[in-house]
């Protein structure tokens, strides 16, 4: 960790970074054989660099790599990590681009990651690149076993999720090994099947269980080509997720206009809050002025050294030109806040 200093209502990303017009062509290249594997090694490096520079350049107080080597959503580089798969076609294949066109496995015996996840190898580059504190996201099992159908090994859902959480855990401990001290685990499934709050807690539990460092959960509504796959409430939810052994929950509320921001006063914790307040679904790109209305808003239920602001969810599926402008102005609306409450920004 470096010396960095963070200020009151500090600025994060959720996990994910737009990708520049080149990075595409670049994967079609490599899928057609182009690029060997030092061309590829060196593309996604740069990739890595060029999310840096726009986190750093927009003053974002804690940085990712922008999950750049992770191609596709992010639950797809993962699998590629894990052996017992076998790949399923997609149920549809033309027609508008949709969650039933994603990839999708069934487990044809133990799912394992024999040689880990590869986040290890993210946070290696990442950490001596940047002089920013650092926030590794990493996708949950119950996510993660949404594409995978038990087959004749597991019972169920839950049953793959379990397995997925063991894998997870040791990719967590190794992380901590490497140094990092800030694991997010990306969870939008919760909000999407919010049926088992208490099972839920019960798995995300044991996942992050020994994994010494500060925990973070999002959970959102999905944003696969920018649309969510649920209905979209946190109310079912609480109070049990309070239960979770995380320090932070990133949630997010711009695209849905703040609702359920009350639930935090509502349901009162010691918990911090990663509210969202840049709407990535969306490409009307807010104002300084109009992150700072939403920071002011969270604050009426939420004290300000529990408050941190991102987007929404990750920039993965909206383009780069209004990503980074979405940036400046979440970094300059909650230095108009700060500078309200401290007189510093």
């Amino acid at each position: 960790m470096s010396d960095y200093q963070l200020p009151l209502i500090y600025t994060s990303v959720i996990g994910s970074y737009a990708w520049p017009a080149w990075l595409h062509t670049a994967l079609a290249a490599a899928g057609r054989g182009e690029y060997g594997p030092d061309d590829w090694k060196e593309t996604q490096d740069d990739a890595v660099d060029l999310a840096l520079h726009d986190q750093e350049s927009a003053g974002v107080d804690i940085i990712t790599d922008g999950e750049m080597r992770r191609i596709g959503f992010f639950t797809a580089e993962f699998y590629s990590h894990m052996t017992g798969l076998t790949e399923m076609p997609p149920r549809r294949k033309m027609g508008v681009v949709g969650h039933d066109q994603r990839e999708s496995y069934e487990a044809a015996e133990p799912v394992q990651a024999p040689n880990g996840l590869g986040l290890v190898e993210e946070y290696e580059y990442l950490k001596t690149h940047t002089n920013h504190p650092i926030k590794m996201p990493i996708p949950g099992p119950y996510t993660l076993a949404g594409r995978i159908k038990p087959g004749a090994v597991y019972k169920d859902r839950m049953e793959v999720s379990y397995a997925l959480a063991e894998i997870i855990n040791r990719e967590m401990k190794a992380l901590v090994a490497a140094g990092a001290d800030f694991i997010q685990v990306d969870e939008p499934s919760y909000a999407v099947h919010a049926h088992s709050p208490k099972a839920f807690v019960d798995l995300f539990n044991t996942t992050v269980a020994g994994v010494n460092a500060k925990i973070g959960v999002h959970l959102c509504f999905g944003n696969f080509v920018g649309r969510p796959v649920a209905k979209r409430a946190y109310r079912p939810l609480f109070p049990h997720i309070l239960d979770m052994h995380v320090s932070q929950f990133a949630l997010e509320f711009a695209n849905r206009e703040l609702a359920e921001l009350e639930l935090w006063k509502e349901f009162p914790s010691d918990k911090e809050l990663a509210a969202g307040v840049v709407d990535v679904k969306n490409y009307y790109c807010e104002t300084a002025e109009d992150v700072a209305e939403r920071v002011r808003a969270a604050l009426k239920y939420v004290a300000p050294d529990k408050l941190s602001i991102t987007p929404d969810c990750g920039f993965s599926q909206t383009a780069r030109w209004a990503a980074r402008r979405k940036l400046v102005a979440m970094v300059e609306g909650a230095r108009i806040v700060r500078r309200e409450l401290t007189g510093t920004a």
